[in-house]
């Protein structure tokens, strides 16, 4: 076959027919330029999401849970048997220190092992702020500031005051911007907080943070190590909880198990398991983005497929005439492939420059989060695989409408249409 002769009766047949080509043309277009605007911006949005849930979410936490013992008492005095049964309604849970026993050192020991960036040793408790004759539930964490700047990020999500001046006084917080605005207070006010054991402590806000997301931002707070084990009357060991961050996040649940079986009485938590809802939720949305996605490709597909069908049927005193002059069934069939091909490739290209120009445009557009989200803009990914996929989708989507019609254009008898 002369691809060459093929290639010039296929953009000869495209420009006899302007308006039919370009409508074609630009199903492909309208197709692949709704994918990449779809895909860019809903991945964009899973980032986003990640991105906030994962700022203060550590891949792994060391802690110590509440337990309930099966240890019964009344057994201890008699050997289990067949014959006996010892039922144990209503347990009540062992009062326990959350203490984690040897926590600095054992945060030393893993901030040694080559696949931890840092661990951030924290001490926290439930606390009561008080506001007049209101008792506001919240939590009080004591934090390594270095650590928490380097793992977490924590001084660039405050709004007034700055992380180091916890280290400038002894009874000083920093507190969510919902719980603040709950408390009608600002920088440098005073609140009274109170433990469940009962200590309380007046301490002055040096600090206002978000994250966010509401359920942290209206109830966490932060101090330094040694004010929280101060306010619950601890030692300086006392800590609750041991926040790691991994050069590899997606290594997480491998590296635990590596952990659990040096440290079999530690408790650990990878980071999946703690955010499985928004992994969840994830998880739906790519669903939805590839159905919605894959669903446009196909109709631009089946748009391409009605056009080259109309073609054929417009062309068929053409294909007589070619036939007639030596050309055979897949000289045919690769006149209109080609036709397809270059529909294909000329709207995938214009899909992806429109696709990109939408998406940079929504990417630069306010978004009005109000006080409520950290995001300035709507969040757009622009990932060069997304692009690579669109076209060649496109390509493929466009081959597949071509090919059919073209193999109907190759059947053609042409005696039967020169004499008709």
């Amino acid at each position: 076959m002369n691809w060459k002769l093929a290639f010039t009766i296929a953009v000869t047949h495209l420009l006899s027919k302007k308006k039919q080509t370009l409508i074609a043309m630009l199903g492909v277009t309208f197709g692949i330029s709704m994918f990449i605007i779809m895909i860019s911006f809903m991945t964009g949005v899973n980032t986003f999401l990640e991105d906030m849930a994962m700022d203060n979410t550590p891949h792994i936490r060391i802690y110590k849970p509440i337990e309930l013992r099966e240890n019964k008492i009344i057994a201890a005095g008699k050997p289990q048997t067949d014959k006996d049964w010892y039922v144990l309604e209503h347990q009540r849970p062992k009062k326990e220190l959350t203490k984690i026993k040897n926590g600095l050192i054992l945060a030393e020991k893993i901030e040694q092992m080559p696949e931890v960036i840092g661990v951030a040793p924290q001490v926290s408790s439930q606390v009561f702020f008080n506001n007049g004759p209101t008792q506001i539930p919240g939590t009080l964490s004591g934090i390594d500031i270095d650590m928490q700047k380097k793992l977490f990020e924590l001084d660039e999500k405050l709004d007034e005051g700055e992380l180091e001046d916890l280290l400038k006084g002894s009874d000083v917080i920093i507190v969510g911007k919902g719980l603040a605005k709950k408390m009608n207070v600002k920088l440098g006010d005073r609140v009274s907080v109170t433990t469940p054991e009962g200590n309380n402590v007046n301490v002055k806000i040096v600090g206002i943070f978000s994250f966010g997301i509401a359920a942290w931002d209206e109830t966490k707070s932060y101090a330094t190590l040694a004010t929280v084990q101060k306010i619950m009357g601890v030692d300086p060991s006392y800590v609750t909880e041991l926040h790691m961050k991994l050069r590899d996040k997606e290594t997480a649940l491998a590296f635990k198990e590596k952990l659990s079986a040096r440290y079999p009485n530690v408790y650990m938590e990878d980071w999946a398991t703690a955010n499985a809802s928004i992994m969840a939720g994830t998880e739906i949305r790519n669903v939805m983005t590839i159905v919605v996605c894959v669903t446009l490709l196909i109709v631009a597909g089946f748009g391409i497929y009605n056009i080259m069908n109309m073609n054929i049927i417009n062309k068929m005193k053409d294909i007589a005439i070619l036939k007639a002059t030596g050309f055979q069934g897949k000289d045919i069939t690769g006149i209109f492939l080609l036709q397809s091909v270059m529909i294909g490739v000329a709207g995938g290209l214009l899909g992806l420059l429109i696709g990109w120009f939408f998406s940079f445009v929504l990417s630069r557009t306010p978004f009005p989060a109000g006080e409520i989200v950290r995001m300035s803009t709507f969040p757009v990914n622009f990932k060069l695989v997304h692009y690579a996929s669109g076209l060649f989708f496109g390509f493929l989507t466009t081959l597949f409408a071509g090919y059919f019609p073209s193999r109907k254009a190759a059947k053609v008898d042409p005696v039967s249409i020169i004499r008709g």
